[in-house]
């Protein structure tokens, strides 16, 4: 077994953990805590209109209280495999971000598969996307400068969310911000992928995931706003980073992306956090490895939004 980054040795302890329709279910039973708001931020959530037929999508809104000008945005998208996750478990990164950069994030919660296959998921975020744009004067948000974002999961929405941008033609995203994105289902397919380091999110998480949101995954009916790494042609998609851990089961899907976008002429950054698990963030935010995880990814929404 090749050694984890030295603030996770602790890795080798976590015992392996698959993502089934009963644990799910159980994992969804539970009641996110809203934790309080901070002093200096205004946290505020509204219901937009969601897709046609469709209900309304949740949104939550993290801004610094003290921004007075209209500034950038941060469209935020969590993960959970397609199956769990709300908003509310990606709080204390989106009011970082909010507070650090001195912009509006605004991360939305969308239906949840297997009860809502895709595209349920991508057209909820879509619709989220274009209220913010529509109605980013009113918030006080630079309609240039709107970034969208996401981890896991969310990551390949956001991914899939920016080819539906590039085709629709209805708004015009400035940067994706992608964390160790889900964008691939032909990964489950792979007979040589047995990594014993991955830890979080495993080969039979993976299928069930991929399996509750696209019914087959490596199936010809697959879109590519499902599975972002289907689409022939990247060209003309906004800027885009991509972050990820060596021992991430996702690891090869997202550097051959990245690879894709840059030979299609999107500028791509690349971060490779060698020893690092799927969601090593998340499980140990205070280590060292994380909060620099973190900065990268704050640096680069920096240089994107105020390139100035």
């Amino acid at each position: 077994m090749a050694p984890f980054h030295p603030d996770l040795r602790i890795a080798r302890f976590i015992p392996p953990l698959n993502f089934t329709a009963r644990t799910t279910a159980l994992i969804n039973k539970a009641t996110p805590r809203v934790p309080p708001t901070p002093v200096d931020m205004v946290i505020e959530t509204l219901r937009v209109p969601g897709p046609e037929g469709a209900p309304d999508v949740s949104v939550r809104f993290y801004r610094p209280r003290a921004l007075r000008q209209p500034a950038p945005a941060l469209f935020w998208i969590h993960g959970g495999g397609m199956i769990t996750g709300s908003a509310l478990q990606d709080e204390r990164s989106c009011v970082d971000f909010a507070r650090t950069l001195g912009i509006t994030v605004a991360s939305v919660d969308y239906r949840l598969a297997p009860e809502h296959p895709a595209p349920a998921a991508l057209e909820d975020c879509y619709a989220a996307l274009r209220w913010l744009f529509d109605h980013a004067s009113e918030r006080d948000i630079d309609p240039t400068r709107i970034a969208i974002g996401g981890a896991s999961a969310g990551g390949g929405l956001a991914a899939g969310v920016a080819l539906m941008a590039h085709d629709r033609g209805e708004v015009d995203v400035a940067f994706q911000l992608l964390v160790y994105p889900m964008i691939d289902d032909r990964t489950v397919l792979r007979t040589d992928h047995d990594l014993p380091e991955v830890r979080v999110w495993t080969k039979k998480s993976n299928l069930y995931g991929w399996t509750s949101y696209v019914g087959t995954p490596g199936g010809a009916e697959v879109s590519d706003y499902a599975a972002p790494a289907r689409r022939g042609d990247l060209g003309g998609l906004p800027p885009a980073w991509i972050g990820v851990g060596s021992f991430d089961l996702f690891h090869d899907e997202d550097i051959a992306y990245a690879q894709r976008l840059r030979d299609a002429g999107v500028p791509c950054e690349v971060t490779v956090i060698q020893g690092a698990f799927h969601g090593f963030d998340a499980v140990f935010p205070g280590k060292p490895v994380s909060k620099a995880f973190w900065r990268t990814q704050a640096d680069a929404l920096q240089k994107a939004l105020f390139p100035a």
